[in-house]
């Protein structure tokens, strides 16, 4: 992400295609969480952008795909230097995560657009994203294991993009399972939790990882510091998960042979949710001091600072799910404070974002360093 930037001369469009990487997708993640934020902030009213910006969100991840998958048909060896690349590869987990935000929109904002239409194309959205999650939550690790080169010292939160996948995929069968009747509702809520289990404990371990890692060699490059609020994710992702899991349970379960655990289910979503997100607090705590210094330093803009939106909003539905469902006015305040200073980051980076595009600084791949022209 912040090695050798391989500019090319050329024709604009071609160029652009030659250097279009994954990380991009990052911008539909973010975009498309606050939106969904917004459209939960209790009494706010928000609707109205919360819809424009899953508009956006979805306009951009389309546009993205196309730019993406001409790379790999235009340029296919240079495109498959990424399963080489140690921190580049990490973001092919942003692409099912994109389209999973996508896919739950279809179901807050789709029946209001196209009617009864809207479910099918969230469930076949979310089948695609949720294949393609577990496909980098195994093949990402797997390259690192044989094809790549990491050390302990060079290590930072992108290892968290590929597994984080697959729990953002559960919240969504969470969302998609009171829309779905009997049976199928049932193995939409157990394929949610052990899409969970695929991701939330393997997410959990490389967080200690990365907290002996800032222990042993200290705080890495400003060019990643951004990094630090990529451990809100899986924390934020798996506290929303489990509450919202735990919602569908009893409903989805009713009248079947797990009836019973339906109840359990909802128990379990509101102790796993709190626990996980009194966890979360501390990362962002250790998020908010690592910023500020690096702020006083210099934080030069790359696309790496869209990981200051999507962790946040997912930690921030987190909050106000358990404000919903425990019935806490703190919840509600604490994540309406969360939502605003989501919507402010958003604002900043999307600005930066969109004057670097127009420039043409922002497309470069460092998969391409060495690669002849």
């Amino acid at each position: 992400m912040v090695e050798g930037r391989v500019m090319e001369t050329g024709p604009e469009l071609r160029g652009i295609v030659r250097r279009f990487t994954p990380n991009w997708f990052a911008v539909t993640m973010g975009t498309g969480g606050l939106a969904l934020v917004l459209r939960q902030v209790p009494g706010a009213g928000l609707d109205a952008p919360a819809l424009a910006l899953w508009l956006l969100a979805t306009v951009l991840f389309a546009v993205f795909s196309v730019l993406y998958a001409a790379r790999w048909i235009l340029f296919p060896r240079e495109a498959a230097r990424i399963l080489a690349h140690p921190v580049m590869s990490m973001f092919l987990g942003t692409i099912p995560m994109g389209l999973t935000t996508v896919a739950n929109g279809f179901l807050a904002f789709g029946p209001g657009l196209i009617g009864a239409a809207a479910l099918p194309v969230a469930l076949t959205l979310w089948a695609i994203s949720a294949a393609l999650a577990l496909a980098c939550g195994l093949g990402v690790p797997y390259l690192m294991f044989t094809r790549q080169e990491h050390g302990l010292e060079r290590m930072t939160a992108v290892w968290l993009l590929p597994l984080v996948a697959a729990e953002v995929a559960a919240a969504g069968a969470a969302g998609l399972a009171p829309h779905l009747a009997g049976g199928a509702a049932a193995a939409m809520v157990i394929g949610g939790y052990v899409l969970w289990a695929l991701s939330v404990p393997l997410a959990m371990s490389v967080l200690a990882l990365l907290f002996l890692r800032l222990a042993l060699h200290r705080l890495p490059e400003a060019e990643v510091g951004p990094s630090a609020w990529l451990t809100l994710g899986p924390i934020g992702t798996g506290a929303l998960g489990l509450l919202l899991l735990g919602e569908a349970a009893p409903a989805a379960f009713a009248g079947g042979p797990l009836a019973a655990a339906g109840g359990a289910a909802f128990g379990l979503g509101i102790l796993g949710g709190l626990v996980l997100w009194g966890y979360g607090l501390w990362w962002l705590g250790l998020a908010l001091l690592k910023t500020a210094r690096y702020l006083r330093s210099g934080l030069p803009f790359s696309l790496a600072w869209w990981a200051f939106t999507f962790p946040l909003a997912v930690f921030t539905l987190a909050t106000l799910a358990l404000g919903r469902l425990t019935g806490l006015g703190a919840f509600d305040l604490g994540g309406t404070l969360l939502a605003w200073l989501l919507a402010g980051l958003w604002l900043i980076v999307a600005t930066r974002t969109a004057r670097g595009a127009l420039r043409g600084t922002l497309f470069f791949s460092p998969c391409l360093a060495g690669a002849p022209r």
